[in-house]
């Protein structure tokens, strides 16, 4: 098994910074100076936060929706239970459809990837160098066989990933996003790829399970995030 993992300094820090935000405010909760109700406040919050990471973290139509759509679900559970707005539960989860709608509507118009929204799929294709998957509360399974692979992007939420490279080639290095909230991603890769794992994973984890190759001429870079989910590569 290679141990060839890396962390973004970036990505790091604002985890960092986040940790620290909510230290504080548990400290000044349990000093007294502050009166909050942390199952109503710190999820809603999470949730918006995670939503920037996607957002900073996306080069995609699909994950710029995923973005916001938990920034906005996160803001609106927040503003309700401050008393600020006044909204049922009913009218709040249509939007967690508006915006998967919203999502196949961009990627139909440019036909570049597919959005999962309930059922399991495959999808084989023989010349996609970039790919730009999303599941959101499903499954979606591909398999490439193209031998020019330049990465891409893959976002699981409450959903799971299954990309199938074995049959694929890499031109020296690719890069490949990736964002697992309340899900998981696999990625099977050939034998003669070298895996670099550059994630940060937030109560979640990132797990390899590849043999180094005798020659590190074709790198697979992995950068992204696993929240309360998982990333797993193996060959």
């Amino acid at each position: 098994m290679s141990t060839n993992r890396q962390k973004s300094p970036a990505s790091q820090f604002v985890v960092g910074l986040f940790v620290v935000a909510v230290g504080l405010v548990f400290l000044l909760a349990n000093l007294g100076w502050l009166d909050l109700d942390f199952t109503l406040h710190l999820w809603p919050t999470a949730l918006i936060f995670f939503g920037v990471m996607k957002l900073v973290q996306t080069r995609t139509t699909s994950g710029v929706v995923v973005g916001g759509a938990l920034m906005l679900v996160g803001a609106m559970i927040l503003l309700k239970e401050t008393g600020f707005i006044s909204i049922s539960w009913r009218s709040l989860w249509p939007l967690l459809l508006i915006a998967a709608g919203l999502s196949v509507v961009f990627k139909s118009t440019t036909g570049r990837s597919f959005l999962d929204s309930g059922s399991d799929s495959m999808e084989k294709t023989s010349g996609d160098a970039v790919v730009d998957i999303t599941a959101v509360m499903g499954g979606f399974k591909r398999r490439l066989t193209t031998q020019d692979f330049r990465g891409g992007e893959i976002t699981a939420v409450m959903g799971g990933c299954d990309l199938d490279l074995r049959q694929s080639s890499i031109n020296g290095e690719a890069v490949l996003n990736v964002f697992s909230m309340f899900g998981g991603i696999t990625i099977k890769v050939p034998v003669d790829w070298t895996v670099v794992l550059q994630g940060t994973p937030i109560m979640g984890g990132f797990e390899e399970k590849t043999v180094p190759p005798a020659t590190p001429d074709k790198r697979l870079i992995v950068r992204g995030y696993a929240i309360m989910g998982g990333l797993e590569v193996r060959n």
